[in-house]
């Protein structure tokens, strides 16, 4: 398995991680959610882009490599 692939799932899992902590601090409420519920959102849109620019890049190497580029 290259090393991009690990990358694209160690994202995806870190995304859906901080997705679900989220909507846990979310549910939960209180003082936990006041403090760290807008910083954990943010901090999955920024994991989401990181998983979704890893996956654009290894669709650009599959296409270069597939269609004889290297």
């Amino acid at each position: 398995m290259s090393i991009l692939k690990i990358a694209v799932v160690v994202a995806l899992a870190a995304t859906v991680a901080v997705l679900f902590l989220g909507l846990f601090s979310l549910m939960k409420g209180g003082s936990f959610n006041a403090r760290f519920g807008n910083k954990l959102m943010r901090l999955r849109v920024v994991v989401q882009g990181v998983a979704v620019a890893l996956v654009a890049a290894s669709m650009l190497l599959f296409a270069y490599d597939h269609f004889g580029g290297g």
